[in-house]
Protein backbone atom coordinates (compact mmCIF):
# COMPACT_ATOMS: atom_id res chain seq x y z
CA UNK A 1 0.00 0.00 0.00
CA UNK A 2 1.27 3.62 -0.84
CA UNK A 3 1.72 5.96 2.38
CA UNK A 4 1.32 9.68 1.95
CA UNK A 5 2.86 11.65 4.21
CA UNK A 6 1.64 15.37 4.75
CA UNK A 7 3.55 18.76 5.09
CA UNK A 8 3.65 19.62 8.60
CA UNK A 9 0.53 21.91 9.98
CA UNK A 10 -1.40 20.33 6.64
CA UNK A 11 -2.96 17.75 8.82
CA UNK A 12 -5.78 20.37 9.97
CA UNK A 13 -7.84 20.49 7.56
CA UNK A 14 -7.94 16.48 6.94
CA UNK A 15 -8.81 15.74 11.31
CA UNK A 16 -11.65 18.70 10.46
CA UNK A 17 -13.08 16.77 7.59
CA UNK A 18 -11.82 18.43 4.42
CA UNK A 19 -12.54 15.33 2.11
CA UNK A 20 -9.55 16.71 -0.55
CA UNK A 21 -5.94 16.53 -0.19
CA UNK A 22 -4.34 19.15 -3.04
CA UNK A 23 -0.95 18.10 -4.06
CA UNK A 24 0.53 21.15 -2.86
CA UNK A 25 -0.06 19.60 0.76
CA UNK A 26 1.89 16.58 0.15
CA UNK A 27 5.54 16.08 1.09
CA UNK A 28 5.80 12.65 -0.22
CA UNK A 29 4.32 9.46 -1.36
CA UNK A 30 6.46 6.22 -0.70
CA UNK A 31 5.76 2.70 -2.51
CA UNK A 32 6.44 0.53 -5.64
CA UNK A 33 6.14 3.07 -8.96
CA UNK A 34 3.44 0.24 -10.18
CA UNK A 35 1.26 1.44 -7.57
CA UNK A 36 2.11 5.31 -7.11
CA UNK A 37 1.12 5.03 -11.38
CA UNK A 38 -2.18 3.19 -10.49
CA UNK A 39 -4.88 6.08 -10.63
CA UNK A 40 -7.38 5.38 -7.94
CA UNK A 41 -5.21 3.52 -5.39
CA UNK A 42 -6.17 3.43 -1.64
CA UNK A 43 -3.62 4.91 -0.19
CA UNK A 44 -2.79 5.37 3.65
CA UNK A 45 -2.24 9.18 4.79
CA UNK A 46 -0.03 9.96 7.74
CA UNK A 47 1.45 13.32 9.45
CA UNK A 48 4.70 14.48 8.93
CA UNK A 49 4.68 12.66 12.62
CA UNK A 50 3.90 9.48 11.32
CA UNK A 51 0.50 10.14 13.03
CA UNK A 52 -2.35 7.81 10.53
CA UNK A 53 -4.65 10.55 9.14
CA UNK A 54 -6.72 8.90 6.80
CA UNK A 55 -7.65 6.13 3.80
CA UNK A 56 -7.43 7.71 0.20
CA UNK A 57 -7.65 7.19 -3.67
CA UNK A 58 -4.83 8.68 -5.00
CA UNK A 59 -3.82 10.11 -8.15
CA UNK A 60 -1.22 11.73 -9.00
CA UNK A 61 -2.44 12.81 -12.32
CA UNK A 62 -4.82 15.22 -10.59
CA UNK A 63 -4.44 18.34 -8.50
CA UNK A 64 -6.44 16.62 -6.16
CA UNK A 65 -4.27 14.42 -5.53
CA UNK A 66 -6.27 12.15 -2.94
CA UNK A 67 -9.64 11.95 -1.85
CA UNK A 68 -10.40 10.55 1.97
CA UNK A 69 -12.08 7.57 1.73
CA UNK A 70 -12.43 7.26 5.74
CA UNK A 71 -10.75 8.49 9.13
CA UNK A 72 -10.54 5.39 10.61
CA UNK A 73 -7.61 3.19 10.95
CA UNK A 74 -9.64 0.03 11.51
CA UNK A 75 -12.08 0.53 8.32
CA UNK A 76 -10.38 -0.99 5.54
CA UNK A 77 -11.08 0.10 2.35
CA UNK A 78 -12.76 -2.54 0.09
CA UNK A 79 -15.77 -4.14 -1.99
CA UNK A 80 -17.64 -4.51 1.30
CA UNK A 81 -17.12 -0.72 2.25
CA UNK A 82 -18.06 0.49 -0.89
CA UNK A 83 -21.63 -1.32 -1.41
CA UNK A 84 -22.45 -0.25 2.46
CA UNK A 85 -21.88 3.55 1.05
CA UNK A 86 -23.94 3.18 -2.17
CA UNK A 87 -26.90 1.00 0.02
CA UNK A 88 -26.45 3.51 2.33
CA UNK A 89 -27.03 6.64 0.35
CA UNK A 90 -29.90 5.34 -1.88
CA UNK A 91 -31.89 4.35 0.98
CA UNK A 92 -31.50 7.67 2.10
CA UNK A 93 -33.51 9.18 -0.37
CA UNK A 94 -35.27 5.77 -1.95
CA UNK A 95 -38.70 7.21 -0.85
CA UNK A 96 -37.88 10.60 -2.28
CA UNK A 97 -37.09 8.57 -5.29
CA UNK A 98 -40.17 6.35 -5.25
CA UNK A 99 -42.93 9.48 -4.83
CA UNK A 100 -41.83 11.99 -7.15
CA UNK A 101 -42.71 12.24 -10.58
CA UNK A 102 -41.55 9.14 -12.74
CA UNK A 103 -39.96 11.82 -15.22
CA UNK A 104 -37.84 13.83 -12.99
CA UNK A 105 -33.91 13.25 -12.72
CA UNK A 106 -33.50 12.24 -9.05
CA UNK A 107 -30.31 12.39 -7.16
CA UNK A 108 -29.40 8.96 -5.50
CA UNK A 109 -25.67 9.38 -4.40
CA UNK A 110 -24.04 12.47 -3.86
CA UNK A 111 -20.12 12.20 -3.81
CA UNK A 112 -18.35 13.53 -0.84
CA UNK A 113 -21.44 13.95 1.10
CA UNK A 114 -22.23 9.94 1.30
CA UNK A 115 -18.00 9.28 0.90
CA UNK A 116 -18.31 8.27 -2.49
CA UNK A 117 -15.91 11.09 -3.87
CA UNK A 118 -16.51 11.72 -7.13
CA UNK A 119 -19.85 9.41 -7.63
CA UNK A 120 -22.88 11.21 -8.74
CA UNK A 121 -26.12 9.14 -9.38
CA UNK A 122 -29.42 10.37 -10.83
CA UNK A 123 -32.28 7.96 -11.46
CA UNK A 124 -35.09 8.35 -13.99
CA UNK A 125 -38.38 6.92 -14.58
CA UNK A 126 -38.30 4.87 -10.87
CA UNK A 127 -37.04 1.12 -10.38
CA UNK A 128 -38.31 -0.49 -14.40
CA UNK A 129 -36.19 3.43 -15.34
CA UNK A 130 -32.51 4.31 -15.39
CA UNK A 131 -29.49 4.97 -13.13
CA UNK A 132 -27.47 7.06 -14.35
CA UNK A 133 -23.97 7.58 -13.20
CA UNK A 134 -21.04 9.53 -13.42
CA UNK A 135 -17.49 8.57 -12.03
CA UNK A 136 -15.76 11.66 -11.57
CA UNK A 137 -12.58 10.82 -9.72
CA UNK A 138 -9.66 8.05 -9.94
CA UNK A 139 -10.86 6.27 -6.32
CA UNK A 140 -14.60 5.35 -7.85
CA UNK A 141 -13.37 4.38 -10.99
CA UNK A 142 -11.41 1.73 -9.81
CA UNK A 143 -14.48 0.31 -7.86
CA UNK A 144 -16.72 0.64 -10.65
CA UNK A 145 -18.05 -2.89 -10.61
CA UNK A 146 -19.23 -2.73 -6.66
CA UNK A 147 -20.62 1.03 -7.22
CA UNK A 148 -22.61 -1.32 -10.00
CA UNK A 149 -23.52 -4.59 -7.93
CA UNK A 150 -25.09 -2.28 -4.97
CA UNK A 151 -27.14 0.47 -6.84
CA UNK A 152 -28.48 -2.93 -8.70
CA UNK A 153 -29.25 -4.25 -5.34
CA UNK A 154 -30.54 -1.11 -3.43
CA UNK A 155 -32.48 0.34 -6.31
CA UNK A 156 -33.91 -2.95 -8.38
CA UNK A 157 -33.84 -0.77 -11.34
CA UNK A 158 -31.75 -3.14 -14.32
CA UNK A 159 -30.21 -0.55 -16.15
CA UNK A 160 -27.66 1.10 -15.67
CA UNK A 161 -25.62 3.92 -17.89
CA UNK A 162 -22.30 5.52 -17.13
CA UNK A 163 -22.52 9.52 -18.19
CA UNK A 164 -19.23 11.64 -18.92
CA UNK A 165 -18.03 15.19 -17.77
CA UNK A 166 -15.60 15.54 -20.02
CA UNK A 167 -13.34 18.31 -18.51
CA UNK A 168 -13.77 16.61 -15.28
CA UNK A 169 -12.53 13.39 -16.08
CA UNK A 170 -9.33 15.29 -17.98
CA UNK A 171 -8.92 16.66 -14.76
CA UNK A 172 -8.31 13.44 -13.15
CA UNK A 173 -6.49 11.83 -16.23
CA UNK A 174 -9.18 9.25 -16.70
CA UNK A 175 -10.78 8.41 -20.42
CA UNK A 176 -13.68 9.43 -21.80
CA UNK A 177 -16.18 7.02 -21.43
CA UNK A 178 -19.78 6.61 -21.80
CA UNK A 179 -21.51 3.18 -22.39
CA UNK A 180 -23.31 0.74 -20.81
CA UNK A 181 -22.57 -1.05 -16.88
CA UNK A 182 -25.79 -2.32 -17.31
CA UNK A 183 -28.83 -3.72 -19.04
CA UNK A 184 -30.30 -1.32 -21.71
CA UNK A 185 -29.25 1.94 -22.71
CA UNK A 186 -31.47 5.29 -22.30
CA UNK A 187 -33.09 6.58 -25.20
CA UNK A 188 -31.50 9.44 -26.68
CA UNK A 189 -34.36 11.54 -26.14
CA UNK A 190 -36.30 11.78 -22.76
CA UNK A 191 -39.19 13.97 -21.29
CA UNK A 192 -37.24 15.05 -18.41
CA UNK A 193 -39.16 17.45 -15.50
CA UNK A 194 -37.71 20.20 -13.97
CA UNK A 195 -40.06 22.27 -12.21
CA UNK A 196 -43.49 22.76 -13.75
CA UNK A 197 -41.46 21.89 -17.22
CA UNK A 198 -40.97 19.20 -19.61
CA UNK A 199 -37.88 19.18 -21.20
CA UNK A 200 -36.59 16.80 -23.64
CA UNK A 201 -33.31 16.24 -23.12
CA UNK A 202 -30.69 13.07 -23.54
CA UNK A 203 -29.98 11.87 -20.09
CA UNK A 204 -26.97 10.52 -21.33
CA UNK A 205 -25.28 13.52 -21.68
CA UNK A 206 -27.68 16.11 -20.09
CA UNK A 207 -28.10 17.89 -23.31
CA UNK A 208 -31.35 19.52 -23.66
CA UNK A 209 -33.08 19.95 -26.84
CA UNK A 210 -34.35 23.00 -27.96
CA UNK A 211 -38.29 23.15 -27.90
Amino acid sequence: MLTITIKQGKEKSILAGEPWIYLSAIDKVEGKPAERNKQGVTATVQSSSRQFLARAAYNAKSQIAARVWTLREDEPVDHALIKRRVQTAVERRLDMWRSADPQALVQLVDAEQDGLPGLLVHGYGGAEGYLVCQFNAAGVDLWKVPVVQALLKATGCPNVYERCDELVRKAEGLPITRRTLAGEEPPSRLSVREGSRLLPMDIRTGFTYPR
